[in-house]
């Protein structure tokens, strides 16, 4: 793989930062942390007006026609500023699989207001007591050319904005099926959550929900391996924007403590903190590099399972770590809600929460390299 950017990935990354930069300042996120939903609505319209909500989504329907590896650029940025913005749910967990699975009536009808900025998405994954995505206890019955969909999904993000929710289900008769959900029909329940990081989520309660015939995404035999692939695109991503988070709180960190003064000098040239930081450091380019592995391997088309796992455990890790001594070497400052690091610190811990703790991704990776003579894993 290329570790360095081409000149249009380049140009990508300096166009999102500079308007994140712009838009997503310290007294603004204050401003939308004290707002109902949470979400920075004008920023959003400004990243659409940028086109930079296409940039995964084919020219046909006015994206920019670029890959995976671009998409996770723009989400690496976004976690940088850590925005308050649904490009997550929207362009992962919607839009990407619509592009690639979608009909073409599907796409239509969505991607183009995805790109414009009119429309959110957003994809229920989660079900109590239960993890694996791809064998969910939501069940979809037949009702003539409909669909009725029962059972509950939790930690639904942006699902109270999204058009439709991406709902995995098991048909009965056989069969997975995802179905493009309108969260306004009937028999849907819409429960407002908070996540770690303050983030507005919804727990989804489904009692008889009907779905359109027309809204099954893609082929119901093939429905596992939908949810297998959306999965692993989606763990990449959200290591991407953890990549983000933990790499500017470091630079937060570095500024604070080069300016910080005790005994007569700057703290960062004590032993202590800066071993402290550089621990940190070497966290943040694992993060990196195991996410570059990941993202490209999955932008190619290549088998990418083990690559996502690795990336996964770091961005677990190393993420909790970063935020950790970001917040321990600002002192006290590092939990007063009037400073920004505190924003990077609930950031980390709530993509680390939403990925699964390290010691399970290292507990499933040894299980993965145990099995491998068997299984024939390289």
């Amino acid at each position: 793989m290329e570790f360095a950017y081409s000149e249009d990935q380049q140009s990508l990354r300096e166009l999102a930062r500079k308007i994140l930069e712009d838009r997503a300042t310290h007294e603004r996120l204050k401003e939308v942390e004290a707002t109902a939903d949470r979400v920075d609505h004008e920023l959003w319209r400004e990243l659409a007006k940028a086109n930079l909500l296409g940039v995964a989504i084919s020219e046909e329907y006015g994206g920019m026609g670029m890959s995976f590896l671009e998409l996770c650029i723009l989400l690496e940025e976004v976690g940088r500023a850590v925005a308050p913005v649904p490009a997550w749910p929207t362009l992962v967990l919607g839009a990407l699989p619509v592009a690639k699975f979608g009909s073409p009536e599907q796409r239509r009808r969505l991607l183009p207001a995805v790109v414009a900025g009119e429309a959110l998405l957003s994809a229920a994954l989660v079900e109590p007591g239960s993890e694996d995505f791809t064998r969910p206890s939501t069940t979809a019955r037949r009702d003539g050319a409909a669909f009725r969909l029962d059972g509950t999904k939790l930690c639904v993000s942006a699902g109270h904005l999204a058009r439709r929710i991406l709902v995995p289900a098991r048909i009965e008769g056989g069969g997975v099926g995802v179905f493009l959900l309108d969260p306004q029909a009937p028999g849907v329940t819409l429960e407002l959550q908070h996540a770690t990081n303050h983030e507005s989520q919804t727990k989804l309660t489904l009692e008889g929900a009907v779905v359109a015939g027309t809204d099954l995404l893609g082929d119901p035999n093939a429905g596992a391996v939908l949810v297998r692939w959306l999965e692993q695109h989606a763990t990449a991503a959200l290591c991407a924007i953890q990549v983000g988070v933990s790499e500017r709180a470091l630079r937060i960190t570095a500024r604070y403590t080069t300016g910080r003064e005790q005994f007569g000098r700057a703290i960062a040239t004590f032993q202590a903190v800066g071993q402290r930081a550089a621990d940190a450091y070497i966290d943040v380019e694992a993060m990196r590099l195991t996410t570059q592995q990941a993202v490209w391997r999955l932008a190619e088309g290549l088998p990418a399972e083990d690559a996502v796992a690795v990336a996964k455990f770091w961005a677990a890790e190393g993420g909790h770590a970063v935020g950790y001594a970001a917040q321990h070497l600002h002192g006290g400052i590092g939990v007063d809600i009037d400073y920004p690091i505190h924003r990077y610190y609930m950031w980390s811990k709530q993509i680390e929460l939403t990925l699964g703790c390290a010691s399970r991704q290292l507990e499933q990776l040894g299980v993965r390299l145990a099995e491998a003579p068997e299984s024939g894993i390289a």
